[in-house]
């Protein structure tokens, strides 16, 4: 095969879950630097990893190996190919155990969507497994589609792995404090990708006026009748599979205000309410988390002059701050953006297409 002259960096991930995991991995990269035109710069450390798809079979061993090649993209995954049917792979169902498993990851700068091949790799970003290497190996480098480097997408997912399923609703739910823009982004973002956008029932809530106001027996109404509009919003069987729609909120907060706004008999009454209807939400595919400062947020909620909201105070949002950032610590149900303040404006039309492009890779719309 006639190779190119001059040379790509591309990078593969390698993967193993039958036989002598680490003896495979490792002959796999022998071979990859024996292959005409191509050398192996350097590997990155091999861990341990769960299937995907909740298959019942081994762990696998991963790893990411980096490779200076002459080969063109075409060539290079057929090498690929070569090596893995000489250490025994076989080709079955998706996410069956396997020898080896080898997968062009990126190749150069390069975006490839051809028959059989797709560059990049087209759900590395869902894969802590495949990120913890590449972070590895250059944790700056950017992804050639997403335009964010390993290390912010590593973030994103928390240490999980995601699997794209288009037999689910591809909910989009944009998080955060009070005042930091939700309702503005999720309507802007719904625009974009042309979907359903679903609002909180703020305007109409009967009781949310008296709850600030002081009227603390209303609490437990006002809360109860958010968790029951989010219910009729979220269910799975009121979204459609494969269709995107975007929400102002996240249905996990239901608990942050209830435990704020709640005394402990209000509290128990709504925790098993809670309990019973929340298996009927339907997960979402993506957060989006919006952070600003609680300054910045208690301004906007001045301007918008929203007379119930008149009263809330700058220790408030603090407070409510803190249970958005616990939440989202250890958040392992979706891939989390985290848009910065000083880097992103949600009434920026560009800022929002450039997001919305992003969004659309964690999403397995129809």
């Amino acid at each position: 095969m006639k190779a190119r002259s001059h040379i790509t960096t591309a990078y593969i991930g390698l993967g193993s879950n039958l036989g002598d995991r680490a003896s495979l991995i490792n002959k796999a990269v022998e071979q990859l630097n024996n292959a005409d035109g191509a050398a192996v710069a350097t590997v990155s450390r091999m861990i341990e990893t769960r299937p995907l798809g909740d298959k019942a079979q081994g762990d696998y061993i991963n790893a990411v190996a980096k490779i200076e090649t002459t080969l063109t993209a075409e060539q290079l995954y057929e090498q690929m190919m070569i090596i893995e049917n000489s250490l025994g792979r076989t080709r079955n169902e998706k996410w069956a155990a396997r020898t080896i498993d080898l997968d062009l990851l990126l190749y150069g700068d390069e975006v490839i969507n051809q028959a059989g091949l797709t560059i990049p790799h087209s759900r590395m970003h869902l894969r802590s497994f495949v990120l913890k290497g590449m972070c590895e190996l250059d944790a700056d480098l950017q992804h050639p589609v997403l335009k964010r480097s390993m290390s912010r997408l590593a973030r994103r997912l928390g240490g999980n792995d995601f699997a794209l399923d288009g037999q689910k609703p591809q909910l989009i739910s944009v998080a955060g404090v009070i005042g930091v823009g939700k309702t503005t982004l999720a309507k802007a973002l719904a625009q974009m990708l042309d979907c359903r956008m679903l609002a909180e029932a703020y305007d109409t809530n009967p009781f949310l006026a008296d709850v600030y106001a002081g009227k603390k027996e209303l609490a437990l109404d006002s809360q109860l009748y958010f968790l029951d509009s989010r219910v009729e919003q979220l269910n799975k069987d009121s979204l459609k599979a494969g269709r995107a729609a975007v929400t102002d909120y996240v249905f996990d907060k239901e608990m942050i205000y209830a435990r704020r706004t709640l005394d402990p008999a209000q509290l128990e009454r709504y925790r098993k309410r809670n309990s019973e209807v929340a298996p009927s939400i339907a997960t979402p595919v993506l957060v989006i988390y919006l952070k600003d400062s609680v300054q910045k947020c208690l301004e906007r909620i001045r301007r918008r002059n929203r007379p119930y909201e008149q009263q809330i105070e700058l220790e408030t949002l603090k407070n409510l701050s803190d249970d958005y950032e616990r939440l989202f610590a250890d958040w392992p149900r979706s891939p989390v953006m985290r848009p910065a303040a000083n880097e992103f404006n949600c009434l920026d039309n560009a800022d929002v297409k450039t997001l919305a492009n992003e969004v659309r890779c964690y999403c397995a719309t129809n």
